[in-house]
């Protein structure tokens, strides 16, 4: 699961930046640095916070963090298929502009 990436990525699609995401959070840019990078997980409240500032609701976030190694074996291949055209779908439902 490849959680930070996801959020880097939809909040770079939003166009707003580390530290200014990070004030409207109420969280440091240093903690949203590492959970960026997968350096540190954070808890639910955290999370539910980073998606609703996001403006994508948190189930959304944890499916696009699953990767392959996620999956069972007997159902990566059909995940291999499915996720990316699942997961663009969602990113242009999602990504809507909002430079900052």
């Amino acid at each position: 699961m490849n959680l930070g990436s996801v959020i880097k990525m939809l909040r770079q699609q939003k166009g707003i930046k580390q530290n200014i995401f990070a004030k409207i959070c109420d969280i440091s840019p240093t903690y949203l640095s590492q959970i960026e990078n997968n350096a540190k997980e954070p808890n639910t409240s955290v999370l539910k916070t980073i998606a609703d500032r996001l403006e994508v609701p948190l189930p959304i976030i944890f499916f696009l963090s699953i990767d392959r190694d996620d999956i069972a074996p007997e159902k990566q291949k059909a995940f291999e298929v499915l996720a990316p055209s699942i997961k663009s779908m969602i990113n242009t439902f999602f990504s809507e502009d909002k430079k900052q």
